[in-house]
């Protein structure tokens, strides 16, 4: 049970606005299911006070002519489609789980049609997309909206909007391996004084593991990847998740 609740967890967080710009491998996008307005309560959209750090103002849905642009950028820019991709990933996830329990096709097919429907009933994509609005509002202008709207429009914006997602994915990879290579050379600088580390690494390429050691030999099994959940890791490391894009909010033009 854990387990599932932390790749439900997993797949929401890697469904983010990148995410949202580019549908998930596989999976068909389908027409936002129909949600009432203001179901979410406003309590639960907040925002950091101007003074205390603790201290959160409820945020307010903007006026019918400011939701209309916030809609229409959301459009031009894909994050409307955030709440689609959320729910793909954390079906395809649950999918995957579930497989290793029910083994037959048609039956695995008729729990995912359950769950689909109860899922998307239980919580429509479009929601998502209701609760951006007042989180957009919040922090944009009308002229703000109007202005990225135009940016957004335009050739070098819709380029944007197709190309961002892959830049961020690449260079967070990029990042993550470096960073990857240089705590695995300090943990090993540090095995000297902290024995059981010589147990938890991986080795150093190129070189045999002694008898007992490497990964696995410990009693906790393999030592798990220092890799951000969603980012492959650099090639001497354990394997991690397959990657996702990288959450990257658009650039906002210069004027």
């Amino acid at each position: 049970m854990r387990f599932l609740i932390g790749i439900l967890a997993a797949a929401a967080c890697l469904a983010c606005p990148a995410l949202a710009q580019t549908p998930a491998a596989g999976t068909q996008q389908s027409a936002p299911a129909p949600h009432p307005q203001g179901n979410l309560p406003p309590s639960r959209l907040t925002s950091p006070g101007d003074g205390d750090p603790d201290e959160v103002h409820p945020l307010e849905k903007p006026d019918a002519q400011k939701e209309a642009a916030i809609r229409h950028l959301m459009d031009i820019t894909l994050t409307s489609k955030l709440g689609d991709n959320i729910t793909n990933a954390i079906t395809n996830q649950v999918r995957q789980v579930m497989s290793r329990s029910i083994q037959k096709p048609e039956e695995l097919q008729k729990f995912m049609d359950a769950f689909t429907h109860k899922f998307t009933e239980e919580a429509p994509p479009s929601a998502v997309t209701d609760a951006e609005i007042p989180v957009y509002s919040h922090y944009f202008t009308l002229e703000d909206i109007e202005g990225l709207t135009k940016f957004y429009e335009s050739a070098l914006g819709q380029k944007v909007v197709k190309t961002l997602p892959q830049v961020a994915q690449q260079t967070q990879q990029a990042g993550v391996q470096m960073d990857q290579k240089a705590a695995l050379e300090v943990l090993r600088s540090m095995s000297t004084d902290y024995p059981e580390l010589k147990q938890m690494l991986p080795p150093e390429p190129g070189t045999t593991p002694p008898p007992g050691a490497g990964p696995g030999a410990g009693p906790s099994g393999p030592p798990p990847s220092l890799a951000p959940s969603g980012v492959r890791p650099a090639p001497a490391a354990p394997p991690a998740a397959p990657a996702a894009p990288a959450p990257a909010a658009p650039p906002t033009p210069q004027k």
